[in-house]
């Protein structure tokens, strides 16, 4: 009651819980500044392999951590499943009832899934031109990380799919002149081991894909020149599902994680004006805190993203 009669607001916590690190962010609006409240990055012990049985208990005991020393205020999160469980495809809208939407989607996709697509769960977002972005999960998955956040005793307010999250990441921080609104734009959202692309209008995805190289890849030249060829493969796709839509620039949403000089690299190479889009600059941060603003090996933008949402 005393935070709304001033006008503040605190967000519900964000968890990005990927294979290779769990990280909780909670911001805070005032109604002039966004402030970080309260936030964790932890990493994921090598012993421990990704969603294994193992990987559940430490991920409980992690967050239950967290909750303790951090100053997280409420019990509401908003979750994400990690991209490496996340199968993502792009395909024209077909001709049948919004009822037999996801079904029939999911018949013209099963024989490139990598799972049974009788456990799958679908989730079609529809973007323009007739266009869908599909994302296809499994709902043991699902509920392995719904089993985390239960042992916790928290309320998942949603679970938010990344591409989701990195745009609402954009349109408060970095998109916040009235020509972005119909602006279209590259996010690139560069970790230790995975980048995650968007292309998007605004905060409306037109195109998603996770590329396997990261930042830990950078100092061999063939992996960066790797890197923007997968780059210039997505810009393709998109100039081929989108008829007459350019995109108007880049934004490194991974901020101070990646060398600026390599940021400017791909940049020259793609041929594209260029953004830095460091979250952690944009807001002002509670002391102490946990979180350090250099020498991080993983964006925040996706967590950041999550707690917005």
């Amino acid at each position: 009651m005393l935070f709304s009669f001033l006008g503040q607001r605190s967000y519900p916590i964000g968890i990005d819980m990927a294979d290779g690190y769990i990280k909780l962010v909670q911001l805070n609006n005032s109604g002039k500044t966004i402030k970080l409240i309260a936030g964790t990055d932890n990493l994921r012990p090598d012993e421990v392999v990704a969603g294994s049985c193992q990987w559940q208990s430490w991920a409980i005991e992690i967050i239950k951590m967290s909750f303790s020393s951090q100053g997280f205020k409420g019990r509401n999160v908003v979750v994400s499943i990690p991209p490496g469980e996340v199968f993502i495809d792009h395909v024209k809208m077909p001709k049948c009832s919004k009822e037999k939407l996801n079904e029939t989607v999911l018949s013209k996709l099963k024989q490139k899934l990598p799972f049974d697509s009788a456990d799958a769960i679908v989730k079609c977002v529809e973007t323009e031109q007739d266009n869908l972005i599909v994302f296809v999960t499994e709902h043991e998955k699902i509920n392995r990380h719904l089993a985390v956040y239960e042992k916790n005793n928290l309320q998942v307010k949603s679970i938010c799919i990344w591409p989701m999250a990195l745009t609402n990441c954009y349109g408060k921080f970095f998109g916040r002149r009235q020509s972005d609104a119909d602006s279209i734009v590259l996010l690139v959202d560069i970790g230790s081991k995975v980048t995650n692309v968007v292309i998007s209008r605004y905060t409306k995805p037109l195109f998603a894909r996770s590329i396997l190289i990261g930042s830990e890849k950078f100092g061999d030249e063939e992996e960066i020149k790797k890197f923007i060829r997968e780059l210039e493969a997505c810009r393709q796709f998109f100039s081929n599902a989108y008829n007459q839509m350019d995109i108007e620039r880049m934004v490194f949403l991974s901020g101070q994680t990646v060398d600026k000089d390599v940021c400017a690299t791909i940049a020259k190479q793609i041929d594209m004006p260029a953004q830095m889009g460091d979250c952690l600059g944009a807001v002002e941060i509670s002391s102490p805190s946990t979180i350090e603003r250099r020498g991080g090996k993983n964006s925040w933008a996706t967590a950041f993203g999550l707690s917005l949402s």
